[in-house]
C-alpha cells in the first residue's frame, strides 16, 4: 500500500527562533555538528554559476531564512559546526533547470573544512534517517543590525556618514567537488546575513541581489517569481532535452529563451483599451 507524502509546511521565515535538525558526523577524521533545515519545511533554493560568479538563488522567504542561518552560525561556539542545505530544499535552477549543488555554510574561525572534508560530506548526502537532535536556532540581534545598516545608508546618502569598515577575517565562496561552500569568519557571516536579510524589500522590484565579497565570487539573488521561474525552466528543459541528457551550450540558451516565453504566456492578458 502506497504511503502518502505530506506536503512541506509553510513556516515563518522571519522568526528569531528556528527549529533545525542536528547530526553528528565523522568526516575525514574530524567530528562535525551538521545543522540542516527540517525536511517538512518549504524553503527553496537553487544555485548556478554565471558571469564567473557563484549564485545562491531563492525567493523572499528563502533569503530571510538564509540570513538567519548565517547570523546564528556566526555565534556558534562549538568547533566543527556547519550548515547544509541539501536535496530536500533544492530546485533545479530557474533559468535552464540544471541541477543545483548542495550548499554548505562554514564558520571558518571555528570549523576546518577541506576538500577531503567536502568529499566525505558529499558521500553522506542527501541527509536521511532520524537526526541526532533538534536545535532551536537563535537569531536575536539580526533585526537591530539590519535597522542599523538602514540608518547608516540614510546618513550616507545625506552626506553625514563615512564608509563602513570591511569585515575582519577571510571569506571564500567556491565549489568543493559538488558542494557550493560559503565560508567566512564570524564578521563575514554577520555581514552576509544583514545584506541577505534586506533582499526584496523594494515592493516594485522583481529581482534583488547581494554580493558576498568584494571580488564578485559570490552572490545571493532573489526573484519575486522564483517558484514560477523554476516550473517554467523545468518544462522548457523537458521539451527541449531528453531526460538525463546534459544539454550543449546552444541547447541551454534555447532552454533559457523557452522558459522566458513560457512565463510570458502565463501572464494575464493586459486589459483591452477603449
Amino acid at each position: 500500500m502506497a504511503t502518502r507524502t505530506s506536503r512541506p509546511r509553510r513556516v515563518a521565515a522571519t522568526d528569531e527562533l528556528l527549529k533545525l535538525h542536528r547530526r553528528v558526523m565523522l568526516l575525514d577524521g574530524r567530528v562535525y555538528t551538521v545543522i540542516s533545515l527540517r525536511p517538512d519545511t518549504d524553503f527553496r533554493f537553487s544555485t548556478n554559476r554565471f558571469h564567473d560568479t557563484w549564485h545562491v538563488l531563492s525567493d523572499w522567504r528563502g533569503a530571510r531564512v538564509l540570513a538567519r542561518l548565517l547570523w546564528g552560525l556566526s555565534y556558534q561556539r562549538r568547533p566543527g559546526t556547519l550548515v547544509v542545505i541539501d536535496a530536500r530544499h533544492l530546485d533545479p535552477n530557474p533559468f535552464d533547470s540544471a541541477p543545483a549543488d548542495p550548499i554548505v555554510l562554514v564558520p571558518s574561525d571555528r570549523t576546518v573544512f577541506t576538500r577531503k572534508t567536502a568529499a566525505a560530506l558529499s558521500r553522506r548526502l542527501p541527509l536521511r534517517g532520524r537526526p541526532d537532535g533538534t536545535v532551536r536556532w537563535q537569531t536575536f540581534g539580526l533585526p537591530a543590525a539590519v535597522a542599523a545598516l538602514e540608518e547608516w545608508r540614510e546618513q550616507m546618502f545625506a552626506g553625514s556618514a563615512g564608509y563602513l569598515r570591511p569585515p575582519a577575517g577571510q571569506c571564500r565562496i567556491d565549489r568543493f567537488g559538488r558542494l557550493l561552500v560559503l565560508a567566512g569568519s564570524a564578521e563575514w557571516l554577520r555581514d552576509w546575513a544583514v545584506g541577505v536579510a534586506r533582499l526584496g524589500d523594494a515592493e516594485s522590484s522583481d529581482m534583488d541581489y547581494a554580493y558576498l565579497d568584494e571580488t564578485g565570487d559570490g552572490e545571493v539573488q532573489v526573484f519575486r517569481q522564483y517558484r514560477r521561474m523554476v516550473g517554467a525552466a523545468r518544462r522548457a528543459r523537458a521539451e527541449l532535452c531528453a531526460a538525463g541528457v546534459v544539454p550543449t551550450e546552444w541547447v541551454q540558451r534555447r532552454i533559457w529563451s523557452e522558459a522566458a516565453a513560457i512565463r510570458r504566456r502565463a501572464l494575464p492578458a493586459p486589459p483591452a483599451r477603449n
